[in-house]
């Protein structure tokens, strides 16, 4: 049965093959005309001449692409009865050895992974934890703040990239790796080697792996060895504790704890194979997303002194010294919360979501089989100023206006749409809150940019990050 998710503009139903888009390569499709680190801007760029729904083929196989937020709202929402992850996403994962978490799970399971997941990451779960939070905020601080002194270079991905790690692994494991100050976090090591890997046979036209491996895949089966013992530890050690003091059951101390407790629940459905995936989970949501965010939304500030006056205005005023932080401090950081939104418009981590299609549908006015494949653009409305006045600007303010010219929330959907919204949201913006009002209540910014003066390069590896930022710090006289 066909289920049709918006109504047809007309009777007659299109196929995706009929659709306009550029031309295929015989056998290779529009892969050659596709830098894979640098995919998101093809596919962009294509929408532009091409409209909000056109074809793009990867090999043998067409792909509907959707770019108005309208149709990629639509089919988010129709997760996860409708659309899935692809589903070669998910064999090239078991294929190395990839246990299931929360990212790539898929009905039953995703529906019980993420009873778990949610309550490990409810908004009062993660505020219990915020003194760890702190902790971690004021080494970043006290490693500027040496930069500063000696008007070092900071490269700034890489330090936010620690930041997110020593946060993840405090308030996720209840371990403290301090990779701020060189300490050194074996799971991230392996994970960085592990999500390009994955990516990159995602695209792959032949799975020459199966068939003959390459001094890479032997790396990635070693990676993944390690990567298991060392999450293994993790929930062992984790139980340990909690059998030594089942008091913790009833206020665990960090988020794997709760994660356990909520899988031991007599129906939860879940065993500690999925609490493993989910670490890893939490490990990939926990560095990359929020890390590159803020490096983003701080660059982006840089570009614009008035709101960057506007927010350290507001942070002197609501949390003026770090070592005080309080949670209802960071939630009334209005402003600064509107700055990380208005980045994430421009520069969403996310930039595409590939889906595949579990039923029969329909989509406007286009017919999609069952297994065939979505190319959901994030980033094509939420700039036009079709959508979004002066969409090239970046303007803070557009997010706090109330009733009539409010923004429309659904243009610019970087936690994704539906059910299917990342869990970790409230986690991931309160990170980002805390390491931007530290930076801008004790630090002057004397510059950020790359190298040559251009703006930065959006790599696209598992997620999209800033190429060669660095930045100058002065500390702040007060």
């Amino acid at each position: 049965m066909e289920h049709t998710i918006t109504a047809p503009a007309a009777h007659t139903l299109r196929t995706v093959e009929s659709l306009p888009g550029p031309r295929p390569w015989p056998l290779a499709g529009n892969l050659p005309n596709m830098d894979l680190q640098h995919i998101h801007r093809s596919v962009e760029q294509w929408s532009k001449r091409y409209g909000p729904m056109f074809k793009i083929t990867l090999g043998r196989t067409p792909m509907l692409v959707l770019a108005g937020h309208e149709l990629v709202n639509a089919a988010l929402r129709d997760r996860p009865d409708g659309f899935r992850r692809p589903s070669i996403t998910a064999e090239v994962s078991k294929e190395i050895g990839g246990r299931p978490g929360l990212f790539l799970a898929e009905g039953a399971t995703w529906r019980n992974q993420r009873r778990m997941v949610m309550t490990a990451l409810a908004p009062h779960a993660v505020k219990a934890y915020f003194p760890s939070l702190v902790k971690v905020g004021l080494r970043l601080q006290q490693r500027w703040r040496q930069a500063a002194r000696e008007d070092s270079a900071i490269d700034l991905t890489e330090d936010l990239k620690r930041f997110s790690i020593d946060v993840i692994a405090g308030l996720a494991f209840g371990t403290d790796v301090n990779t701020i100050d060189g300490g050194e976090d074996v799971i991230q090591r392996h994970m960085d080697a592990i999500l390009p890997e994955i990516s990159r046979r995602s695209f792959a036209l032949f799975p020459y792996w199966r068939y003959v491996k390459l001094a890479r895949d032997h790396r990635l089966d070693e990676c993944v060895r390690e990567l298991d013992k060392a999450v293994d530890e993790l929930v062992a050690t984790a139980r340990a504790r909690l059998a030594a003091e089942p008091q913790r059951r009833e206020r665990p101390a960090n988020l794997l704890e709760a994660m356990i407790c909520a899988a031991d629940e007599g129906d939860s459905g879940v065993d500690d194979v999925a609490v493993t995936g989910n670490v890893t989970t939490l490990l990939l949501a926990g560095e990359d997303t929020t890390s590159n965010t803020l490096a983003w939304m701080l660059y982006l500030l840089q570009q614009n002194p008035a709101a960057l006056r506007k927010a350290r205005e507001e942070v002197l005023r609501i949390a003026p010294a770090t070592a005080a932080f309080t949670i209802e401090q960071m939630d009334a950081l209005d402003y600064l919360d509107a700055c990380a939104q208005e980045a994430m418009r421009l520069k969403p981590v996310a930039p595409f979501l590939p889906l595949e299609a579990l039923r029969d549908s329909v989509i406007g006015d286009v017919q999609i089989p069952r297994g065939g494949l979505v190319w959901c653009v994030m980033r094509h409305d939420s700039v036009s100023d079709s959508h979004v006045p002066q969409a090239d600007q970046f303007d803070p303010d557009r997010w706090l206006i109330k009733g009539d010219g409010a923004m429309d929330k659904h243009v610019s959907m970087p936690f994704g749409s539906g059910v299917r919204t990342c869990p970790g949201r409230y986690l991931a913006l309160l990170e980002i809150k805390l390491a931007g009002a530290m930076l801008l209540n004790s630090f002057d910014i004397a510059s950020l940019d790359t190298v040559d003066g251009k703006e930065p390069e959006e790599l696209m590896a598992f997620t999209m990050s800033p190429v060669g930022l660095r930045m100058h710090l002065r500390d702040r006289v007060v």
